[in-house]
């Protein structure tokens, strides 16, 4: 049902590149809501207190998840767009480097976080995201996500980073 709902967009950004576009399943409101308990059985399974989601398609997951859970939601922006203390990370992207950032208040020692994004591609960003939750002081219970490009290996580039904490991804390509 979910990956019926991912549309193949060719060439896009750049040339030679085919674009994984969720938004077909987010305008479905099934396939939307199974996604949604999907992942928010994973945040149950894996005792998690809180969920991060990473800008900005991870937000639109990671929020409706963390409300059917009943968990709070943490949002991790780019760098500049959080106001008050942060804590930052870079990280590396296919075209150059990015950094992104979390309020330094909002996660603290006893938080069991689940990391949610939408897709897991070359693995710089959730790399980035385990480092920045666990420098908040926080536990990682896992990464979740909707699509894995297994193709890209990023889930052989994130095993040392993981440590003990699970990897799910809910379709791969």
């Amino acid at each position: 049902m979910l990956l019926g709902r991912i549309r193949d967009v060719a060439d896009y950004p750049v040339p030679g590149v085919t674009f994984k576009d969720i938004t077909p399943l987010l305008a479905d409101p099934e396939a939307f809501s199974v996604l949604t308990d999907t992942l928010a059985s994973i945040c149950v399974q894996r005792g998690a207190t809180k969920v991060v989601g990473l800008e900005a398609r991870g937000f639109i997951l990671a929020a409706p998840v963390a409300v059917r859970a009943g968990l709070g939601f943490i949002p991790v922006r780019k760098a500049g767009k959080l106001p008050g203390a942060t804590l930052a990370q870079s990280y590396e992207l296919e075209y150059g480097t990015a950094e992104m950032e979390v309020h330094a208040e909002d996660l603290v020692a006893d938080d069991r976080v689940l990391i949610i994004d939408d897709v897991l591609a070359t693995g710089g960003t959730a790399d980035a995201a385990l480092q920045l939750v666990r420098r908040a002081g926080a536990h990682v219970t896992g990464i979740a996500v909707l699509m894995e490009l297994g193709f890209l290996g990023g889930r052989d580039r994130l095993k040392p980073a993981l440590r003990e904490a699970p990897l799910d991804a809910l379709v791969t390509v």
